[in-house]
């Protein structure tokens, strides 16, 4: 049996996220969130976590950068008690906005959302789908009964 080089197995992928001086603040907030999530270092500079596994760089930039929604993170949520726990968790200290979307403390913009949702918006019946779309276009934190509600109304 033969296993891969360990240099095969590194996250090809790192987010890089520019903090104005708020670095380890941030890491600490996201690593008491997520489960399985760890703190690998925190310096004058940067900060290194991991969330759900993933790896995350944070830098100590100053105020030249500002985090806009055009990139955001897509937290994907099986039960609404998932959706309710990182809708509370995420937005304190931040703002509320609609259909899902929330932005943190730090301004870093999130999406809570159940995988159900796409189910329910790309269904071959455009009708079902369209109910969907209205239904969520008037929810702040998105509702799993109340998308299925919609779905399944005559």
């Amino acid at each position: 049996m033969t296993t891969e080089p360990s240099y095969k197995k590194l996250q090809k992928i790192i987010p890089f996220l520019w903090f104005d001086g708020r670095a380890g603040e941030a890491a600490k907030f996201y690593t008491a969130i997520f489960m399985r999530s760890k703190i690998e270092s925190i310096t004058p500079m940067s900060a290194t976590f991991r969330l759900d596994g993933m790896k995350f760089i944070a830098l100590n930039g100053g105020p030249q950068f500002k985090f806009t929604e055009a990139i955001s993170f897509f937290v994907s949520c099986q039960t609404q008690k998932e959706i309710d726990y990182f809708w509370e968790k995420l937005s304190a200290g931040g703002k509320k906005s609609r259909c899902g979307w929330l932005k943190d403390k730090f301004g870093v913009s999130w999406q809570i959302v159940p995988p159900i949702l796409g189910e329910l918006l790309n269904d071959a019946d455009e009708e079902k789908s369209e109910r969907v779309m209205q239904a969520m276009l008037q929810m702040g934190k998105l509702d799993i009964k109340k998308l299925k509600a919609a779905y399944a109304e005559k």
